[in-house]
């Protein structure tokens, strides 16, 4: 509930502020909450949101673009997705909570209200305080039972059969230690049983077997019914001493005393819970799965690490994006070889290679990273920068050696001039083809390697295969 309120503060404070145009109605309550915690925190705190590295990656992934502006989105974008995040497991938390806090049908005064005859019964969970002991119970609370006839058929069969289903581990009758199988129902049979004990403090009628001091005779009394049908069946039952300890003794005692309570009060509507057993007092408690708190922490948690991981998703974004400059550096460089050699400028070269990427992106060709430049470096060049600048500028955004290194050459030639810039190109293209064919290598060579374990499993299945027919006809 703190946290939640919380949001809905936050959110009241942020309510003018405004989310960018591409972010999902979900995100953006979370967003504008994300925006406004940014400028109070630029405020404040101007440190907290502030990356030497994530800043010069967002300028290399974004050329152009404000410094500023792009930081700013960053963060936002950032800190909105971890709001969300808290947020969803405030809500599972919350929702957990609810859930645990529908469970509780202990009232204060120790009563326990019953389901409907129609709505079955339910499990309860219960705590005991008791002198200095603390006992748990799970108790199947019962329906409200209504009266009247019920319906049944012939079950002759099924005591004929008795005898034999309620042994569980016992070997007869004659000699039982240890609990008999005492149920409803039975397998197949469509009857239902109800079974009463002559002597409940040594076999009650759950089938519970307690410690007696001697070996004692317990008349078992079952009344079957089906349909309008009734039977009652009498089985004689030897119950002998078995090794308890007293803990478990007490224990069992202690469930017998909460069944014979809730059977005294089964036709009411409530099941008042005894206070007091052998002259000391009980406190009861309803023990529920709650696991509200861990579903908060989990979803703090997970936001935090979101928070921590994005950096270096920008990271490797960045890392993406010169693995596809450094692969595409030599298309790029035979075609300026190209057009210089069918007699164009370098501004001219430059120009009809974003003049064809643009046409490629427009019928729907995938962006690429090292056009981008080129293309970026054209508007430049259209805007008024110069072209020595606007080179130089070219190979200082990649941040790679071979484009700087080509951005001093195209330079070099500007200012100084250069009758074998031509040449030039043409062996910084075999270069870089060459570079490109051994990267291919390496990379085929690392595949190779990660393919190996794999390899050898397959192997490993093939022999299995082969070898244990071989060997089970051995």
């Amino acid at each position: 509930m703190v946290l939640a309120g919380l949001f809905l503060i936050l959110l009241f404070l942020a309510r003018k502020e405004e989310a960018a145009k591409d972010t999902a109605s979900l995100l953006k309550p979370f967003y504008r909450m994300a925006m406004y915690l940014y400028k109070k925190s630029c405020l404040w705190f101007p440190k907290v949101f502030s990356s030497a590295q994530v800043e010069k990656d967002l300028l290399q992934l974004y050329p152009g673009e404000p410094g500023e502006y792009l930081k700013t989105s960053y963060y936002v974008k950032k800190a909105a997705l971890c709001f969300a995040v808290a947020a969803v497991g405030t809500f599972m938390g919350a929702a957990a909570k609810f859930a645990a806090e529908n469970q509780i049908i202990l009232g204060e005064d120790g009563t326990i209200a019953r389901n409907g005859y129609q709505e079955g019964s339910r499990e309860i969970h219960i705590v005991a305080d008791y002198e200095q002991s603390r006992m748990d119970f799970r108790i199947e609370v019962e329906p409200l039972l209504l009266a009247g006839e019920e319906a049944g058929e012939i079950v002759d069969t099924f005591i004929q059969g008795l005898p034999g289903m309620i042994l569980a581990k016992n070997e007869s009758l004659e000699k039982v230690s240890s609990d008999l199988f005492l149920a409803e129902e039975y397998g197949n049979f469509p009857v239902k049983v109800e079974w009463e004990s002559s002597v409940p403090g040594v076999l009650n009628s759950e089938g519970q077997v307690f410690s007696p001091e001697e070996n004692t005779q317990v008349d078992l009394k079952a009344c079957i019914s089906y349909g309008a049908c009734e039977r009652t069946a009498l089985l004689q039952v030897t119950v002998t001493p078995p090794e308890i300890a007293e803990e478990e003794l007490l224990y069992r005692e202690m469930e017998e005393m909460l069944l014979l309570s809730q059977s005294e009060s089964v036709l009411a509507e409530t099941w008042k819970l005894p206070v007091e057993w052998r002259g000391s007092g009980i406190g009861w408690q309803q023990s529920v799965e709650d696991n509200s708190l861990i579903l908060w922490a989990a979803g703090i948690a997970a936001a935090v690490m979101v928070f921590l991981l994005l950096d270096r998703d920008l990271h490797e974004q960045l890392e993406k994006r010169r693995r596809s400059l450094h692969r595409e550096y030599s298309e790029i460089v035979h075609k300026l070889a190209l057009f210089v050699g069918a007699g164009m400028t370098i501004r001219g070269a430059f120009q009809k290679i974003a003049g064809d990427y643009e046409a490629k992106c427009r019928s729907g060709g995938k962006k690429s990273p090292a056009y981008e430049e080129v293309l970026y470096t054209c508007r430049e060049l259209r805007s008024g920068i110069s072209e020595a600048l606007s080179y130089e500028h070219f190979g200082r955004r990649t941040g790679l050696q071979e484009y700087i290194r080509l951005s001093a050459l195209l330079t070099q030639n500007l200012k100084r001039g250069s009758s074998t810039l031509l040449e030039r190109l043409r062996d910084e293209a075999d270069k870089s083809a060459e570079e490109r064919l051994q990267q291919s290598k390496k990379l085929g060579e690392e595949a190779g390697t990660k393919l190996l374990i794999p390899m050898v499993l397959m192997l490993a299945v093939v022999m299995a295969v082969i070898m244990i027919p071989a060997l089970s006809n051995m």
